[in-house]
């Protein structure tokens, strides 16, 4: 594109893996995702039941404390021995989840409550989790009474019980509460938004781990208690608070209390502040370790009559009470355990807590079941092909199942094109960094074609995905045309990564370039072209994430860079969406670089050819923004308004947030409820494969 172009004992404010791991960063995932750049990391059918063996994140087992025998029952495993149902209603839910029988219950797609507020009360040996990012509960939550043992909740968001009452004693909304449970495992969930509590472990509930979840924009964050007896065993691991006021958790009268690599995050200048992180009240006996604590006020606090061992914790810009004392017990005692180092967990929670795309069943528009083929290449003859292309070529036409082109590292100095008949595609680098296999080119908009004429914006893509249900993972793509050096050619957009197909999924990669760097296109102008990506990086000055997709860049880096000249300046976004479209979003990510303060707009309104039934749109929400942000972070383009389309933020923040304004929108919570990841998708689970 042209340039030009709740509850007694708890006090009121005022206003938490497969083991060990979390599921993006296991053996293999470390590798794909890595700490390389600093970061890290359909169709509705009636509920059926699965005849295959369940996959293995269904037959998953919890560590912690809900791993421990006791009561009767060995470790908390879900469903694990029952049939496999896939959900997409609340009736469907409810079946389920209140029935004697053990089952593994996949919610795929939004389940909004009614009423609002309902808590579905979940029976023993339920495994619930979401597929992918697509499971989400709105309005309601789960409660788990006296006797209920045997639970995981897994990869699910739930959200928006909120009842506009910021200290609502009227409304107990919960996401998740147990009165009398034991040996419940709630992991890698995103919890936010409720009328009350994200978590409550009331009335004796025993044998639970909470581990790898997203805990925000909540008053009454995690309550433990609610009983004069102490017999709760709890661990609360890998979990990220943030922007949450009071009970980080607040646990009282807890039995044993093991709280490690721990994210309590109060960013400054938000509408909500801390007023305390981890409470041991009561007779806790609380063990805290290896966590981080980031501009929260009273970070650690006890009473008189608990105990509070601390060890490894990192406090940065926290004030007001930060205390321990006493004696508590030895977690090893009981389970076998590894923390990672209080330095690691931001950006290690950053990157894997929360619902993660890689976990979940593969909707009806996918590949078939069918073991994957797997091709390689290998620059230096290792492989069965030399370069990507070659491989590529070798996928039969009209494929019905996954092609997997695995590339060994090396530098690729080719163009690579995925023609449209050849679906169901990945090529993944199988290098230890993403940084390792990397496809470049360096093909302009001007560059002259051999047979002549020029490629053009389109044309100049190193790598070109025409193909629908592709994947790239773990590698580098590049477009390296120097600008400085071509400065008598016109035409400098430089594509790195085109995509004109449905259901694109880039988990874990680098798309680097300078103007107009990921082009996110359609195959036509009336067909549906939906990305994903995640966990990955986008690097460029101009337009440099454009086209008219409805694209999503979640959980990844967004990297601003210099022009050619030294100088700074730049969009980051360049929608050109239809109508009834969804456009470009970024969520839960990172805008930053090496460039000057408020000299990035966030994105600009390209009526494509001068089209003015378009409705261009970007949202960027629940993003940290750096102070390269302009306070005015929307331009116009090709003589539109960019208030006549849809531009909005949420909950963003950062040195490059800023309020609400006439030439700053936000979203309104109804708003962004619309908003979602999952709103985007429309019923498909990115899935890897």
């Amino acid at each position: 594109m042209s340039e030009q172009h709740s509850k007694a004992r708890h006090r009121r404010g005022r206003k938490a893996l497969v083991v060990g791991v979390p599921l993006a960063l296991t053996a293999a995932g470390a590798l794909a995702y890595g700490t390389d750049l600093g970061l890290l990391g359909d169709g509705v059918q009636q509920a059926s039941a699965a005849t295959a063996a369940a996959p293995a994140w269904a037959t998953a087992t919890a560590d912690g404390f809900a791993s421990v025998d006791s009561l009767g029952q060995n470790g908390t495993y879900g469903g694990r021995d029952g049939q496999t149902v896939t959900v997409r209603t609340q009736a469907e839910l409810e079946k389920y989840a209140t029935a004697a029988e053990p089952y593994v219950i996949v919610v795929a797609g939004t389940i909004t409550m009614n009423p609002v507020g309902k808590e579905i009360k979940v029976q023993s040996d339920k495994t619930i989790v979401g597929a992918g990012t697509s499971g989400h509960i709105v309005g309601g939550g789960f409660f788990l009474g006296s006797g209920v043992h045997n639970v995981i909740i897994r990869n699910l968001t739930i959200r928006d019980s909120y009842q506009g009452v910021w200290n609502d004693k009227d409304h107990d909304f919960d996401a998740v509460q147990m009165d009398g449970a034991h040996h419940v495992w709630i992991d890698h969930n995103d919890l936010r938004h409720m009328a009350d509590g994200l978590i409550d472990v009331r009335k004796d509930s025993t044998n639970v781990t909470v581990s790898w979840n997203k805990l925000s924009q909540n008053n009454k964050t995690f309550g433990i208690g609610w009983t004069e007896n102490v017999k709760t065993d709890i661990t609360i691991h890998h979990n990220w608070i943030r922007e949450t006021e009071q009970r980080n958790p607040s646990t009282d009268n807890a039995a044993h209390a093991h709280l490690y690599n721990n994210f309590l995050e109060d960013v400054a200048g938000t509408g909500i502040t801390s007023s305390y992180g981890n409470y041991s009240r009561g007779r806790t006996a609380m063990v805290l370790e290896n966590s981080y604590f980031q501009g929260m006020n009273n970070p650690v606090i006890k009473d008189g009559t608990a105990t509070l061992v601390q060890r490894g914790n990192v406090f940065t810009g926290t004030s007001g009470r930060n205390e321990s004392g006493g004696t508590a017990f030895d977690p090893k005692a009981y389970y076998s355990y590894t923390p990672d180092s209080a330095a690691s967990v931001p950006s290690l929670l950053k990157a894997g807590a929360g619902p993660r795309s890689s976990i979940g069943t593969t909707g009806s528009a996918t590949a078939s079941t069918k073991a994957a083929t797997t091709l390689t290449v290998a620059k230096d003859g290792s492989g069965q092909y030399s370069t990507v292309q070659a491989a590529v070529n070798a996928v039969p036409s009209n494929n019905a199942s996954r092609v997997v082109i695995a590339v060994k590292p090396g530098t690729y100095r080719e163009t690579v094109k995925v023609p449209s008949d050849k679906p169901h595609v990945t090529i993944q680098g199988t290098g230890a960094s993403r940084k390792d296999t990397v496809i470049v080119y360096s093909n302009a908009a001007g560059t002259p074609k051999p047979g002549g004429g020029t490629y053009g914006t389109g044309g100049s893509a190193t790598v070109a995905v025409e193909a629908d249900d592709f994947q790239a993972r773990n590698l580098t793509v590049s477009n390296d045309f120097d600008e400085k050096a071509n400065q008598n050619l016109s035409g400098h957009q430089a594509v790195a990564l085109r995509t004109a197909a449905d259901r694109v999924f880039l988990d874990g990669i680098i798309v680097s370039g300078d103007q107009d760097t990921l082009l996110v296109d359609t195959a036509a102008k009336d067909k549906l072209g939906r990305v994903y990506m995640t966990n990955s990086y986008v690097v460029g000055n101009v337009d440099f994430i454009f086209g008219r997709a409805s694209a999503v860049i979640d959980r990844s880096v967004i990297t601003l860079k210099k022009r050619w000249d030294g100088t700074s300046g730049g969009y980051v976004t360049a929608p050109s969406t239809a109508a009834d479209r969804k456009g470009i979003l970024i969520a839960n990510s990172t805008i930053n670089g090496d460039v000057s303060d408020r000299s990035f707009y966030l994105g600009r309104n390209w009526h494509a050819g001068g089209d003015a039934s378009l409705d261009p749109q970007t949202t960027v929400r629940n993003s940290t923004l750096s102070a390269a942000v302009r306070t005015g972070p929307w331009s116009d383009m090709g003589g539109f308004s960019w208030k006549d389309d849809r531009f909005a933020e949420y909950q963003n923040s950062g040195a490059g947030a800023g309020p609400a304004s006439s030439e700053r929108p936000q979203l309104t919570d109804s708003q962004a409820g619309g908003q979602e990841v999952a709103d985007w998708l429309g019923g498909w689970t990115p899935t890897a494969s």
